[in-house]
């Protein structure tokens, strides 16, 4: 039986689910199942999960646990492939075994060596009819963190940039000029409450002074981890990076020696740091991308300044690209945006469009 039109409603109910956890599943990817069954005539969910912050347990105990017998010989939808490695618990193709489901309906295949392929053999043998790739791009959307740390060894990049109707995004001087309107703003905050590590020069953080946390009401708990990109810690003691260090995480990538004098004062603060290598006077961003990913983190949003956002591009890391426009110009002795619509490097196509108020949003993704 091929995925139907009731199929692909069901797996994006699916993929919005997974998006409940988006950035609070450590290494894990945010994975969501549904278990639908037909009850007096028509479907119904009868379990749900998503996986848990932290990790543990994942999606499709979950929603076993919560379906109980009513999973016998009904469908799972899962949004990536279930595991199939041992570990003090079974893996989620087992239990959707032992949970006597009759079909599985799943988007995206798990690139994990110890799974790809090996989850949906399970469930074959079992006689389980297994439906593949069903909604699998907009699902990769949202699991690309995930997924390009399993493929490249290293994080997904974001790109974020506000342009103004004069392609600028700031004011040489460090005045600072609104580009965009608060809707666009709150939606600036919800891409932060979905990554793993906001990411910003020096030289913003100080001539801006920012908190680059997530201020929507009711996800102030979401914020990510900051990261400051400071060759040899320029980074003020008294700023509010630095000051928030116990609220919310702080992570400096520098080459300062550790004798430095100004790591004391930040570590004193709160702060911590990664050890980064330096390539024509610049940090390595190649080597510091895969050092995140092996603390377990799987998505960097880039927000500033014009240097980091060119040395991105410049080195080929950047994997989405999200251009905000607002209706006002930037006068004066102004910062040329890195990047416009017009001049988007080779290989991005536009995924989606979205308006907010008086501004809009284009999206980028590498093809």
């Amino acid at each position: 039986m091929a995925a139907s039109a009731l199929d692909r409603r069901y797996m994006a109910a699916a993929i919005r689910l997974a998006r409940w956890h988006e950035g609070r599943t450590g290494s894990n990817p945010s994975v969501a199942t549904l278990i639908v069954r037909e009850i007096d005539g028509a479907p119904v969910i009868v379990g749900r999960g998503v996986t848990a912050i932290g990790g543990r347990p994942h999606a499709e105990p979950q929603a076993l646990a919560q379906a109980g017998d009513l999973a016998r010989d009904a469908t799972a939808y899962v949004t990536l492939e279930p595991c199939a490695h041992h570990g003090r618990t079974p893996p989620c193709a087992e239990a959707l075994v032992s949970a006597g489901v009759a079909r599985v309906v799943a988007a995206a295949t798990d690139p994990d060596e110890r799974v790809s392929g090996r989850g949906y053999a399970i469930l074959r043998a079992a006689g389980i009819e297994v439906e593949e790739g069903v909604l699998a791009a907009q699902a990769e959307h949202d699991l690309a963190g995930y997924l390009t740390r399993r493929t490249r060894n290293r994080v997904h990049v974001t790109l974020k940039l506000a342009i103004s109707a004069n392609g600028k995004i700031g004011r040489r001087d460090g005045a600072q000029i609104p580009i965009t309107g608060e809707i666009t703003r709150r939606q600036v905050h919800a891409l932060r409450a979905g990554s793993d590590v906001i990411l910003v020069g020096v030289g913003t953080a100080i001539n801006d002074d920012p908190d680059l946390t997530c201020r929507l009401p009711g996800l102030e708990d979401r914020s990510p981890v900051r990261l400051v990109l400071d060759t040899q810690l320029r980074l003020p003691v008294a700023s509010r990076l630095a000051m928030s260090a116990r609220n919310v995480p702080l992570w400096i990538a520098t080459a300062a020696a550790q004798n430095h004098p100004a790591r004391a004062a930040l570590a004193s603060a709160g702060a911590e740091f990664i050890a980064s290598e330096t390539h024509d006077g610049r940090l390595a961003l190649p080597e510091l991308l895969e050092d995140l990913a092996a603390r377990g983190l799987s998505t960097v949003l880039v927000e500033g300044g014009a240097d980091v956002a060119r040395a991105f591009l410049d080195e080929d890391l950047v994997d989405r690209i999200v251009l905000l426009e607002g209706e006002g110009e930037i006068p004066g002795d102004a910062v040329d945006a890195p990047v416009t619509r017009q001049t988007l490097p080779p290989g991005f196509r536009l995924v989606r469009s979205m308006t907010y108020g008086p501004d809009t949003m284009h999206e980028y993704e590498r093809v």
